[in-house]
């Protein structure tokens, strides 16, 4: 997990880019739980609460591949920009605004 600064207009700053892995994950916690940043191999990063609409299981463990994170423990396939679980009729996983800027990772406080 990573310490954030919070800076103007509600941005935290969470980590440096290079802090995710490519097709990877890393959780920072915040008051709305712990979220996941999911980095991918486009170097594009999104954010969403981790854990799986299914059995809860934490998405920062699961696979990353495109834009879509699968869950490790029932393979549950998430959107990354939608949250939305493909094929299934749950409620989507909350998703929370993010962007790079500079080389740092910075998370809106408002959510998404």
């Amino acid at each position: 997990m990573m310490d954030g600064t919070l800076l103007g207009a509600g941005s935290v700053d969470v980590a440096a880019l290079d802090d995710i892995p490519r097709r990877g994950a890393r959780t920072v916690s915040t008051p709305a739980g712990t979220i996941a940043l999911f980095r991918t191999g486009e170097d594009r990063v999104f954010a969403l609460a981790d854990r799986c609409p299914h059995r809860g299981g934490p998405l920062s463990h699961g696979i990353v591949h495109g834009d879509r994170v699968t869950c490790p423990l029932h393979g549950w396939v998430i959107g990354l920009a939608s949250g939305v679980a493909e094929g299934e009729d749950v409620p989507s996983v909350p998703r929370f605004r993010v962007r790079v800027e500079h080389g740092r990772v910075l998370l809106e406080a408002g959510g998404s």
